[in-house]
């Protein structure tokens, strides 16, 4: 303790202690006559706790995709050792060490100690919501199967595919391209960025260890070929709206926009990588479907700017679902 004190001394705790004592009360103080940011602080600590409790589940082997994913990590590293780094990187996904739920706990920290950071209380409030609804471990488990088949892929067949057709069905079914294996991650800031090169062009830029999926197994993948011809994954048909924060979100709207303006001064036109679902889940959970509804009612009333009664209405209805989870497997052929 002594070594921590001459580290940190205690003006700086007490400093920073002070300063988000403050931003919390300017913001309660703000919320008086506001009965948005009245539901936001509401829904903050529950939103908090669920976060917290996932971080449980998976400590506690609760989340089946998580489980899975140790086993198969297992297995892949029993076949092929020498991808041990890559192997382990992905065994994190299974803990609470893992990228998708650390982004969850980053979003909910900005949410409590940056409440300014938001557009409005109603983007507050709605992104309280969405990390909620995120933090569901029928729901995260889901969101595991893209990591989980990442690993299928790399059994070459030795294990099933969870969740998700085999990769040969959903790529007939979508005409798709292969981009390789890996390739249910692409599009997930989870696990790398579109960066643009100086051509102009964007290209998917893994990040740390996850690079060695494009170094080891497939070729650089630009966001005109993959956003016109991408397989299925849950993140990008299921799960984009939930496990992206409002600036990714905002991000991935822009390079689609630039997209379309740099085809259109072609005299071509390019559809949204997110203007259809692509076929290929299977034996997801039926809270995923549910979310799903609405995540697309979600994306019409912004867009219509419809009022904050009806959404918090359909947000209330999705919480309190009562629905199950299919457990079985789906072995492509």
């Amino acid at each position: 303790m002594q070594s921590l004190k001459h580290s940190f001394p205690l003006q700086y705790f007490n400093k920073l202690a002070t300063s988000t004592l403050l931003v919390i009360t300017l913001f309660l103080l703000s919320a008086c006559g506001d009965p948005i940011k009245e539901q936001a602080l509401q829904q903050l600590p529950i939103t908090e706790q669920r976060v917290t409790q996932l971080g449980d589940a998976l400590n506690s082997d609760q989340v089946r995709n998580a489980n899975l994913i140790k086993q198969y990590a297992d297995k892949v590293l029993d076949l092929k050792p020498n991808l041990a780094p890559l192997i382990n990187e992905f065994k994190k996904d299974a803990t609470t060490q893992g990228p998708m739920y650390q982004a969850l706990l980053d979003r909910v920290n900005t949410a409590k100690n940056q409440p300014q950071m938001f557009a409005s209380s109603q983007a507050l409030y709605d992104e309280l919501l969405n990390i909620y609804q995120a933090a569901d471990p029928v729901l995260f488990s889901d969101a595991l199967s893209d990591p989980l088949n990442v690993l299928s892929d790399m059994s070459d067949g030795q294990l099933p595919r969870v969740n998700s057709l085999s990769k040969a069905q959903s790529q007939q079914a979508n005409n798709a391209q292969d981009f390789g294996t890996g390739e249910q991650l692409i599009g997930n800031p989870s696990y790398g960025h579109w960066q643009t090169g100086s051509n102009g062009m964007s290209f998917w830029a893994w990040y740390g260890m996850y690079s060695m999926m494009g170094d080891l197994f497939g070729r650089r993948t630009y966001y005109n070929d993959w956003g016109r011809s991408r397989n299925y994954s849950y993140y990008n048909d299921y799960g984009r709206t939930r496990y992206s924060s409002p600036n990714q979100l905002k991000n991935q709207t822009k390079l689609e926009q630039r997209t379309k303006k740099s085809f259109a001064s072609q005299g071509k036109r390019y559809t949204s990588p997110y203007s259809k679902n692509r076929t290929g889940s299977s034996s997801l959970s039926s809270k995923s479907k549910t979310a799903q509804t609405s995540a697309n009612r979600f994306k019409s009333n912004t867009a219509k700017k419809s009022s904050y009664a009806s959404k918090s209405k359909k947000s209330s209805s999705f919480r309190n679902s009562n629905t199950n989870t299919s457990r079985g497997f789906s072995r492509g052929k």
